[in-house]
């Protein structure tokens, strides 16, 4: 299967077989595909929490809305941004990238001093923002590596936030939850979706080619 053919399997599933597991060599090329995804400045402003442990996914299914998938699935991905910038964040960062490469530049100095001038000072919530829009990238590239995988995933937001944030300690690690990311093997007799067709937007009403 090509890699369109791949995206045009996947669906959000809305049935999960609990009694399938996702061997953890795919989730690791999952994570892995996360962790190379694109990112603004290169900050990375978010973590990736795997939950698998089952007593923890049963606090989190009442304030997901019931949804079945949290406890169905194989692995539960949260993606938790940064609640704010601060300066230690950035500098952590940007001397992370100058020992890895071996060399310091100006240019890159000077990017480093104008981020540290403008991020730590921005109210925290414009911060938080702009840290959940790189999760959602991360997200973004986890569902593609699921589906070239065939593994099976479900993007959430329908969870109360600051619930799940206070059953994962996040607050105390200056994170917030954005979005959730089962990923698991579609139970196909259970799951009104699976046999439908996908439907999207008609290229000529969703390109536009400004030549």
């Amino acid at each position: 299967m090509s890699l369109l053919d791949k995206l045009q399997w996947r669906y959000a599933t809305k049935k999960m077989d609990p009694l399938k597991a996702v061997p953890q060599d795919k989730v690791e090329q999952i994570l892995e595909a996360i962790r190379l995804t694109a990112s603004s400045s290169g900050l990375l402003p978010y973590e990736v929490l795997v939950i698998t442990n089952k007593e923890v996914r049963a606090k989190i299914l009442p304030i997901a809305n019931g949804q079945s998938q949290i406890t169905d699935c194989s692995h539960l991905l949260v993606f938790a941004a940064w609640d704010t910038y601060t300066a230690q964040r950035i500098n952590d960062a940007f001397d992370m990238t100058e020992s890895i490469r071996n060399f310091t530049s100006e240019s890159g100095t000077a990017y480093r001093q104008m981020l540290l001038k403008v991020y730590p000072s921005r109210d925290a919530e414009v911060n938080f923002t702009h840290a959940a829009k790189q999760a959602y990238i991360g997200l973004g590239t986890a569902l593609i590596a699921a589906a070239y995988e065939q593994v099976d995933s479900t993007p959430m937001e329908g969870f109360d936030p600051g619930a799940l944030d206070a059953v994962l300690n996040l607050k105390e690690k200056g994170l917030r939850s954005v979005v959730m990311l089962p990923l698991g093997y579609r139970k196909t007799d259970e799951d009104w979706l699976a046999s439908l067709q996908k439907v999207r937007r008609a290229k000529d009403h969703f390109i536009s080619w400004i030549n």
